[in-house]
């Protein structure tokens, strides 16, 4: 079973990867973006197995850094 702590670890990371998609200049870019995350977390929200659930925070852990990387490549 999910375990209170996971939810403020998902909903603080749902929303990191919201504000850091916002920072996109290119509309397409930042819309994709914002549509697969929604899409992401809307998919597992019904997940209660803490392997499962670590393994999908692990996943959009790096989906952040991704994002990160990508808005100072565009900086460049």
């Amino acid at each position: 079973m999910a375990g209170p702590g996971d939810k403020m670890k998902v909903l603080s990371l749902y929303k990191q990867l919201l504000r850091a998609s916002q920072k996109f200049d290119s509309y397409n870019y930042r819309m994709y973006a914002l549509r697969r995350i929604r899409d992401a977390f809307r998919d597992n929200r019904a997940l209660t197995d803490s392997t499962t659930i670590a393994s999908e925070l692990s996943y959009a852990q790096k989906n952040l850094e991704i994002i990160k990387r990508q808005l100072l490549v565009d900086i460049m």
